[in-house]
């Protein structure tokens, strides 16, 4: 063997085998491997110690640009305080230098307390909590063994967890489902905790041992869940919840945000108190001795392990799968379920769909219709759009679609561009891929910055450095505290945080690593900013991927400039907000920056480079040409994503395009001017384009939707 299939990135580490609660629920000690009483109680300081050089050698190995590592148990809180800064200060040290660590803890919380906290503070261990809901549903398993509640020792534990000193900490709540609990009642009793992320998880169960189904329900998991996705929806997801957007990222081609769905290989191991490494902890649930490997930290690398044919097993995507799998239409987002739910003990082992199979399709098909996710809601809010009835929906549908879009040329240039760029793409590629597992919401902003597109297409041009991505990733995870620093390129004396700002580094830099402490700090540039009921657009006159409008844009801002800006702006808004609300509506939805253009764009040679998200704008003391500018240029842009989602006519039918494009804008700024020239010329355009052969179907929908708004 001479390495791993996929490098190991998520490491879950045992540090006390026993639990001061009797969960009847619980994978570990009411499943069928029993290992656990085997065990020592506490992990060993050389165990600890071992564990930490075959993370650190691995990482290095494989130039990893970072690693998860759950503390976990049992319950690993019983492995007291100095234990556990054992633990952190030993990961800590073995990583530096080599990869960030990202390191949590999952616990029961009962035992939970500041001077816990204040050890997780110091070292940077993100906390996450078992609770299955309001009392109810919790004493349903979650008991002490004498039969008491713990109910109330969580919450205590969850309030401290809540309070500002600590609430950077608090990683969220995981909750086992039992279909026999209300779901609106356990997600409304969670909601009220304001956790920062809830995770539903599926009981444990395999075809020899099926879940609980309450009879004339055949798919009461999905039931259950759906539910609960209604009512969060209500309340306008105010959480992430980790199962309905990993549904929602996969329906869209991206990544699965969990190990219970996706195609995603498997890259994590369990080490146990004695060293052993073990597969993940779900296989207990399928017979006793699944987990094993027969290798330990004291005597294997990382790489021997994950040479182990159950890990390989998973790292295959579609071609790991049964073949009734193979052939769901949701294979791509389900991924077959959890690899221990598909356990059967007649020979077929884990080469069978999941037990939840009928609940995760039917999850899976009733996300994508309530959301539209698979990229089919444009087309039901192709309307709204073209008459303005609704623009600020549809702007939302299409940053969806415009993610997925620029989701897609990303791995474009991984592909062609990555196998020859150098090692600042991989660090930065895999630093990425770690985001989307660890915290799906952090890609958002990644993928809907606006000039992230600009710099991809070009890298598929060999027109740009790949090295960029590196500052793109740096934007999300280092305010977010996701990491502790990351390496990213220099161009001409500066370290660019595309929608941030800049630092400002030595001239002859070619890279510099920066921490989240960097962005307030002397050499800091940040973007200005510009508010004004409604609208929160950055003023980008630094981005080197800003030149995408077909006219040379402005250099950096000086402050009277600035100061004109924030004085013209606000008047060209009000402007927009009386004279067509529906659009200002959308443009509060979706503008996130404004780039101040060197002169006024041509509206022959304008291209909508920011899409609908960044508008290039000249700087006028009129607010009224201001404002014209800024809708116009929305309006493109929104044009733009949406032919990425619909084909409105043939694209080589230039005319036709042009066209469209001039009177969709048009149909908008018309009200701004109030020229009455100008509108008999729109009435003109918008008659001509109706008379258009190359426009489909869809597309004379969408010019008869610009006429009932002319």
């Amino acid at each position: 063997m001479t390495g791993p299939t996929v490098p190991l990135r998520q490491l879950v580490l045992k540090v006390h085998s026993r639990c001061d609660l009797a969960c009847r629920h619980c994978y570990i000690y009411e499943h069928a491997d029993q290992s656990w009483s085997s065990r020592p109680r506490v992990i060993s300081q050389e165990t600890i110690s071992w564990t930490a050089l075959r993370l650190a050698e691995h990482a290095k190995k494989h130039q990893l640009a970072s690693v998860q590592v759950i503390l976990h148990g049992g319950e690993p809180l019983l492995a007291g305080p100095a234990r556990l800064r054992s633990v952190c200060e030993a990961l800590t040290t073995a990583l530096r230098g080599i990869c960030a660590l990202d390191l949590r803890i999952h616990t029961n919380a009962v035992q939970l307390g500041e001077r816990h906290l204040d050890l997780f503070a110091e070292h940077g261990v993100r906390v996450g909590v078992s609770l299955d809901g309001d009392r109810a549903a919790n004493d349903r398993h979650r008991l002490f063994a004498n039969g008491r509640s713990s109910h109330d020792k969580v919450l205590r534990a969850l309030a401290l967890l809540d309070q500002d000193r600590y609430r950077h900490l608090y990683a969220g709540i995981l909750c086992t489902i039992d279909v026999r609990n209300d779901p609106v009642a356990v997600y409304d009793a969670l909601a009220a905790l304001h956790p920062p992320r809830i995770d539903f998880l599926l009981p444990h169960a395999t075809w020899d041992e099926p879940p609980l189904r309450p009879a004339g329900t055949e798919t009461p998991y999905a039931d259950w869940l759906l539910t609960i996705h209604d009512r969060w929806s209500e309340q306008g997801r105010p959480m992430p919840v980790r199962l309905f957007d990993s549904v929602v990222s996969t329906l869209g081609g991206g990544p699965s945000l969990t190990e219970a769905m996706g195609l995603e290989a498997a890259d994590v191991v369990v080490v146990e108190t004695d060293g052993t490494y073990e597969q993940a902890d779900s296989l207990k649930t399928a017979y006793d001795g699944a987990p094993v490997t027969g290798k330990d930290v004291h005597r294997h690398t990382l790489d021997e392990v994950a040479g182990h044919p159950g890990i390989a097993a998973r790292q295959h995507g579609l071609d790991d799968l049964s073949d009734l799998c193979r052939a769901c239409p949701v294979v791509r987002s389900c991924g077959g379920g959890l690899f221990a739910h598909r356990y059967r003990s007649d020979g077929t082992g884990f080469g069978n769909p999941s037990v939840f199979c009928a609940d995760l399709k039917e999850l899976i098909l009733s996300i994508d219709a309530r959301t539209g996710a698979s990229a089919t809601r444009p087309i039901e809010s192709l309307d709204a759009l073209a008459d303005g009835s609704d623009e600020g929906a549809g702007v939302r549908e299409l940053a969806r679609v415009r993610q997925d879009v620029t989701r897609g040329l990303l791995t474009a240039v991984h592909q062609e561009v990555g196998p020859r760029a150098g090692e600042l793409w991989t660090r930065s590629w895999q630093l990425a891929l770690d985001l989307g597992r660890s915290d799906g919401a952090l890609l958002a902003p990644l993928l809907s910055h606006p000039y992230t597109r600009t710099w991809a297409v070009r890298c598929l041009d060999e027109a740009t450095s790949p090295d960029h991505l590196a500052s793109l990733v740096a934007a999300v995870a280092l305010p977010a505290r996701a990491v502790e620093q990351v390496k990213v390129p220099v161009r001409d004396g500066f370290a660019h945080l595309p929608g941030l700002g800049r630092v400002r580094t030595q001239l002859d830099a070619k890279w510099v690593e920066l921490t989240e402490r960097r962005l307030s700090g002397p050499d800091w540039e940040p973007l200005p900013r510009v508010r004004a009921d409604g609208l929160d657009a950055a003023l980008d006159d630094v981005d080197p991927h800003r030149d995408c409008y077909g006219t040379p844009v402005g250099g950096r801002l000086t402050d009277a400039e600035t100061e004109l800006w924030r004085h013209v702006l606000p008047q060209a808004w009000a402007l927009i907000r009386k004279a067509v609300p529906a659009v200002a509506a959308g443009m509060a939805e979706g503008v996130r920056v404004i780039t101040p253009l060197a002169a006024p764009p041509d509206p022959e040679h304008f291209v909508p480079g920011g899409g609908f998200s960044a508008l290039g704008v000249h700087l006028d003391p009129d607010p009224e040409r201001v404002a014209v500018d800024l809708v116009r240029g929305f309006r493109l842009g929104l044009l733009d994503a949406l032919l990425d989602a619909c084909d409105l006519y043939d694209e080589s039918d230039a005319r036709t395009g042009a066209l469209l494009a001039d009177t969709y804008a048009r149909a908008a700024t018309d009200a701004l001017r109030q020229d009455a020239e100008e509108v008999r010329r729109t009435h003109a355009q918008w008659a001509e384009l109706t008379a258009a052969p190359s426009l489909t179907g869809l597309g004379r929908r969408f010019v008869e939707g610009i006429g009932r708004c002319l």
